[in-house]
């Protein structure tokens, strides 16, 4: 009997076993492109690849009838760029305004930078604290009233991170500490992006087709000009995104605008130097495949793959193509894909997805375009990339807070320190960090290509194309600097399942322009402060009493 009880106790806990993983040949994967092809128009713009990792906005593009009052128009209000809420917060409500600053280092944290002011507003006290860590800026407003007694400088902390394990934070006496505080902050803010454009002819299904596009279409250029205006690369003095504007070695024209006080260069896949011989087109694709965001332009039904395009930076693409009302006029179907880990990004698409073409459409596209960029800077591996620069970033700022403190307090300064500082201070040693992770970089693609096993395919890389060129672009020197060669990170998979190809891109700089305004500006912050930060005041206090406060029970 008791057998009997404990052989169905037994029969009641056993669970079934998984299913055993399927093999490549029992997995179903997407239709391919050719598969697509072989069923018939209509087309969709963007297919998945067969093995995903991409996600897809837009697919629908059907009018009840193909009239252009049938065309929505999704705008209620002005299109938001979207960009780091945390990086101007400083410049806005501290910069120019009493408050004080603090520094600090947590032995888990890291180095911690305090800005603290007090504000008075309809009778309501509130103290505004912002907490820099590596790991990002937090922010508060805290009601006065809220807490038993006025906090002290590692309270404050904790009320923004309740991990902070200090036993104390040092006053800032530096006077030209906002500076160099708002300089950190604001280095993840660019002004300066360039996008590639690529062609793609009816039918064309590999990268080797759509790169060895020559003849423009009338289509393709009322669309060139839509975007922007051809501009004159020899001796062009605007943002140039690593074109050649002096021996002319990246063609003669391409195409930019000026959009929202920030400058904006597309690399046209058929303005870049055509090569004869070069199924490839090493010389465009270096360019377009060094980009994060591109825009993919048809002018008739055909799709596209996202996988396409061998690259490791290239994580998002918008999709236009062209197509036409019953009256003529010009309309554009739009889809937007980018890989699985890059977050979804504004303004939203109209559904139906499709525009008429008008500056409330381009404004739509460049928009869509800046915000795209700034949120495949939150993917997985531009994530981590970032936190280690800011890491270093910050801790050069640490140190020459530190340093400049004691100098004015008339502490002894060790000769070690001012040597690790460098004698530039932070702003030079801002330079030599993203410069370092440039270098590094190098190092570390050359011993990944040795780790590479021989029966990689024969196509040929561009690792170390125009590697001499690496300097700093706020978050696109994240990219830059830290981006790996090899396989195109779209999805990691197993061993039974083998990739499409390799990444025939290798390491190169996305962005070298803007080093050159960087060093104006820093010259300028050195040089003449006042001008370009328009500083008024910056006090500085000591930590008070050292019990924490509670919050008031309400």
């Amino acid at each position: 009997m008791i057998e009997k009880m404990q052989g169905s106790r037994l029969d009641e806990q056993r669970c079934s076993l998984p299913a055993p993983l399927k093999t490549e040949e029992e997995y179903i994967p997407y239709p391919s492109i050719h598969e697509v092809l072989q069923k018939g128009w209509p087309y969709p713009l963007i297919i998945l690849p067969q093995f995903g990792g991409y996600w897809i906005e837009g697919t629908s593009h059907n009018l009840s009838s193909p009239a252009l009052s049938d065309v929505p128009f999704p705008w209620s209000v002005k299109v938001k760029l979207e960009s780091d809420p945390t990086a101007k917060l400083y410049r806005k409500h501290f910069l120019g305004k009493e408050h004080q600053n603090f520094y600090s280092s947590d032995v888990s944290l890291g180095y911690l930078i305090l800005s603290v002011k007090y504000e008075q507003s309809e009778k309501q006290e509130n103290l505004r604290l912002l907490l820099r860590t590596r790991t990002g800026t937090k922010h508060d407003l805290i009601p006065i009233s809220c807490l038993n007694e006025f906090p002290n400088a590692v309270q404050m902390a904790k009320l923004l991170c309740e991990n902070v394990n200090v036993e104390r934070f040092f006053p800032v006496l530096y006077p030209k500490a906002s500076q160099l505080i708002v300089a950190f902050d604001e280095h993840v803010i660019s002004n300066n992006f360039k996008f590639g454009v690529i062609y793609q002819k009816p039918g064309q299904t590999t990268e080797e087709e759509v790169f060895s596009n020559t003849e423009e279409s009338l289509g393709f250029l009322e669309f060139l000009d839509f975007l922007g205006d051809k501009i004159q690369l020899q001796d062009f003095r605007g943002f140039r995104g690593g074109l050649d504007v002096i021996r002319g070695q990246t063609g003669t024209e391409s195409v930019y605008t000026n959009f929202r006080g920030k400058e904006i260069m597309f690399h046209v896949s058929t303005k870049l130097p055509f090569a004869e011989g070069d199924s490839q087109q090493l010389q465009r694709k270096r360019h377009i495949g060094n980009d994060i965001v591109a825009i993919i332009f048809q002018d008739e039904s055909t799709p596209f793959v996202p996988d396409m395009i061998a690259s490791n930076f290239l994580h998002a693409y918008v999709v236009v193509q062209l197509t036409h009302s019953s009256s003529g006029e010009t309309l554009y179907k739009v889809s937007v894909t980018a890989r699985d880990d890059v977050p979804f990004f504004g303004p939203s698409l109209p559904n139906p997805a499709i525009f008429r073409k008008s500056t409330e459409f381009r404004e739509f596209l460049l928009v869509k375009l800046i915000n795209a960029e700034y949120s495949c800077y939150r993917a997985e591996k531009f994530a981590k990339l970032k936190e280690r620069t800011r890491s270093a970033l910050l801790e050069s700022l640490f140190e020459e807070l530190q340093l400049r403190s004691r100098c004015m307090m008339g502490l002894p300064v060790e000769e070690d320190d001012k040597t690790e500082n460098g004698s530039g201070g932070f702003f030079e040693n801002f330079k030599r960090v993203i410069r370092g992770r440039s270098q590094s970089l190098d190092t570390m693609g050359i011993s990944m290509r040795k780790q590479q096993p021989a029966t990689m395919p024969s196509r040929p890389t561009t690792a170390g194309l125009a590697l001499s060129q690496s300097v700093a672009e706020g978050p696109k020197a994240i990219a830059a600097s830290f981006a790996l060669p090899g396989r195109s990170p779209s999805r990691t998979r197993t061993s039974r399942f083998h990739g499409r190809r390799s990444s025939a891109i290798g390491i190169e700089n996305i962005q070298e322009e803007k080093s050159r305004d960087i060093a104006e500006r820093i010259q300028k912050v050195v040089d003449s402060p006042e001008t370009l930060l328009d500083l008024k005041s910056d006090g500085s206090s000591s930590p008070s009493s050292p019990e924490f406060p509670s919050r008031k029970s309400k």
